[in-house]
């Protein structure tokens, strides 16, 4: 019963956002929405949301592999949004963003927001050892000298990495969207337990587990060397109950589902994945499918290829919150509504 109780409340907070922010005529004929060939579904949803007709681009990349962009239409005057996630190819899919937003700042745009649903280079924001580069930041700089007034994006790897920018930036959490797919789906809070798969990650898994009104696991590991983990001690209890691993992506899967295994050693009934971010380099998608979890649910930040879907996977859309916000930079209206942890009245 508490679980209906969170998803109606969850409901209301979508249903008054709705009811508040609508876009005129007059607002959607200021405003233009570009894809970028990474995102060009994602893209579709959210003008579908909207209403509104995707503007027509020009992508083209050269033989000898220079990229040109340039919209079709006079952008003169307009909020420009370019989606577009710097997803593998990862190089390619940043030099045609940076290329589609210098084509649009130079033809006269008023606004040019970039709505990048993964933003690459994210784990390279700090230097670990000496002579290392912080790309993360050189990735905002680029951005910023390209043109971009604005970025859009949704669960960087860390969230420090806002403060590399000297624009604004609209950080978005995926968070509603997992909680209410755990909570359609009957997951209550006696008998669910969020679990981080490391201690970097628990403010992450608290806040889901804030959302689904459940407790909190801690998973302490040993990393031997990069994209290899060991799993070593499960902080929290964890038997009897289903286990919900979190974390903001999965590459290339080593460290969940370790995880996994290590939470039904322990006594978990079920495990189920979910990140924000698909990334599924190299042996990921094997790892996954040979696994203990029973699904894996990620969001649609990054667009998947065929080879790379598999039965335990669920998609959930991020195309309605990204439509939403684009509603309220478009009418100047807040966005932290979106992002409000239902509490009893």
């Amino acid at each position: 019963m508490e679980n209906k109780n969170i998803l109606i409340k969850i409901q209301n907070i979508e249903r008054k956002g709705n009811e508040m922010i609508t876009l005129t005529k007059e607002d959607k004929s200021r405003i233009r929405i570009f894809a970028g060939t990474s995102s060009e579904v994602l893209a579709q949803k959210i003008v579908k949301y909207l209403d509104m007709d995707l503007s027509s681009a020009e992508i083209v990349r050269f033989a000898d592999g220079e990229t040109f962009a340039k919209a079709k239409k006079s952008v003169r005057g307009c909020k420009v949004f370019i989606v577009q996630s710097t997803s593998k190819p990862v190089n390619e899919s940043l030099m045609e963003l940076l290329v589609f937003i210098d084509a649009i700042r130079r033809s006269s745009a008023k606004e040019i927001i970039a709505v990048i649903p993964y933003y690459g280079y994210a784990r390279q924001d700090r230097k670990a050892s000496p002579r290392e580069p912080i790309t993360s930041k050189l990735v905002a700089n680029l951005l910023t000298v390209a043109g971009a007034t604005r970025v859009i994006t949704m669960d960087l790897h860390a969230r420090q990495i806002q403060g590399f920018f000297d624009i604004p930036v609209d950080h978005m959490e995926a968070l509603p969207i997992l909680a209410k797919h755990f909570i359609k789906y009957g997951f209550n809070p006696e008998d669910t337990v969020v679990v981080s798969p490391d201690v970097g990650g628990v403010k992450r898994a608290r806040g889901l587990a804030n959302w689904l009104h459940t407790p909190l696991a801690i998973i302490d590991k040993r990393r031997a060397k990069a994209n290899v983990s060991e799993v070593m001690n499960i902080i929290g209890d964890v038997k009897g109950k289903k286990a919900i691993l979190i974390d903001d992506m999965i590459d290339t899967a080593g460290t969940i589902c370790n995880a996994a295994q290590a939470l039904i050693d322990k006594g978990a009934t079920e495990v189920y994945g979910c990140a924000t971010h698909a990334v599924f380099s190299g042996p990921a998608i094997e790892r996954l499918k040979n696994s203990a979890f029973t699904e894996v649910v990620v969001t649609d930040s990054i667009e998947l290829p065929e080879d790379k879907i598999f039965n335990k996977l669920r998609i959930l859309t991020a195309s309605k919150m990204f439509a939403e916000i684009i509603k309220r930079i478009a009418t100047n209206k807040a966005i932290s509504d979106l992002f409000e942890i239902p509490t009893e009245n």
